[in-house]
């Protein structure tokens, strides 16, 4: 699956844009700050979820705009007929996204049985030191590649759990039967959330395992943190939040469920933890974990995810860069590329190239 053409309309630092990439390599160069984060970020709403900088919908409108904002593309199958996909919001309604497949009203998870996008940034470089929420968002990012429902079951579970914490902060006790309620919509939802992570996980942890040793250092990955107790986890999670309601009150959140879930990543070659790992080294973990996946989503769906990978080439050495673009071009599919400077990207085969300056974008 590639977008044949990609159309922006009052989108962060663009009034208008009308891309034909090709349905390879993809690279857009120019000076920071001109605009190529903006169009891959554009790209990342095309499928389920929050986008890659995980903003909200009203700071993507153009801020010299009406107001609201529309990306649409076409997608184009190895076969059968384009598909016409788009997202965007109303002036009127700025936090209320809107999806349209085909011209027909459709929801974000709908996107996702089209389209799975995949990406890296310069911001993900920290992901194994910092906090994990940043690696959960990541990991169901890779979930959400094989599995488009995982972002319905997640959002569903967040709101349940915002509704508990309110109810349980409330003086004089929560209403018991609104709480149980609450708590079976968190056990339901939850509890799908946990199984589609650990399904990918250990089908993503099977496939670096098989892997050789290479340019990009195996990782090894597995769940850390809070898990269900039980092969029922809809019901152990259920257990556990009506047992942990005074402990849950306390804290202020629920202190059992996915939230507290953590992705585990090793330096298999040196049997060490990422965090503990050299910056390079991380990068490189990083970069091998999304290739897998990549190549793991072609092989369940039939058709490779998009990559975007945002400043890529600067933080690779040039043995790394080359291998990259070599399995990149084996493996197929199309990818985006932004960096400052052509020449980071070599002699791209059959590469589409654009340039970026100050919100306009020409081929060359």
């Amino acid at each position: 699956m590639a977008l044949s053409r990609l159309r922006l309309t009052d989108f962060r630092s663009y009034a208008d844009l009308d891309l034909a990439p090709g349905p390879g390599f993809v690279v857009l160069t120019g000076e920071n700050g001109a605009g190529k984060t903006n169009v891959l970020e554009a790209i990342s709403l095309l499928a389920a979820g929050r986008g890659l900088r995980q903003a909200s919908l009203s700071e993507m409108a153009r801020a010299q705009g009406p107001g609201g904002f529309a990306v649409a593309a076409r997608l184009d199958p190895a076969e059968g007929a384009s598909i016409d996909i788009g997202t965007g919001t109303l002036a009127t309604a700025p936090e209320r996204r809107q999806v349209r497949i085909n011209g027909a009203t459709a929801t974000a998870t709908g996107l996702g049985e089209w389209l799975s996008v995949l990406w890296l940034t310069p911001a993900m470089d920290r992901l194994f030191v910092e906090g994990a929420s940043g690696r959960r968002r990541f990991l169901d990012r890779l979930v959400l590649a094989r599995e488009p429902a995982h972002a319905t079951h997640a959002a569903r579970y967040e709101a349940a759990a915002r509704a508990r914490n309110r109810l349980l902060g409330e003086e004089g006790g929560a209403d018991a039967a609104w709480l149980a309620a609450l708590e079976a919509g968190m056990a339901e939802h939850g509890a799908a959330v946990s199984l589609a992570r650990a399904r990918t996980v250990a089908a993503l942890a099977d496939r670096l395992a098989g892997q050789t040793e290479g340019p990009f250092a195996r990782a090894g990955v597995s769940l850390a943190g809070w898990s269900p107790a039980a092969a029922d986890a809809e019901r152990a999670l259920a257990a556990e939040l009506r047992t942990g309601r005074g402990r849950d009150a306390a804290a202020g959140r629920a202190l059992a469920g996915p939230h507290r879930t953590d992705l585990a990543v090793t330096h298999l070659g040196k049997d060490q933890p990422a965090e503990r790992c050299s910056t390079g080294e991380q990068k490189a973990l990083l970069l091998g974990i999304v290739l897998a996946h990549a190549d793991l989503v072609a092989e369940d769906r039939g058709r490779r995810p998009i990559l975007l990978l945002d400043e890529i080439a600067a933080h690779l050495d040039p043995l790394r860069r080359a291998a990259l673009f070599d399995r990149l071009a084996a493996a197929g599919g199309q990818a985006w590329l932004t960096g400052t400077e052509p020449a980071l990207f070599g002699d791209l085969a059959g590469a589409a190239w654009f340039h970026v300056e100050e919100g306009r974008v020409r081929p060359g």
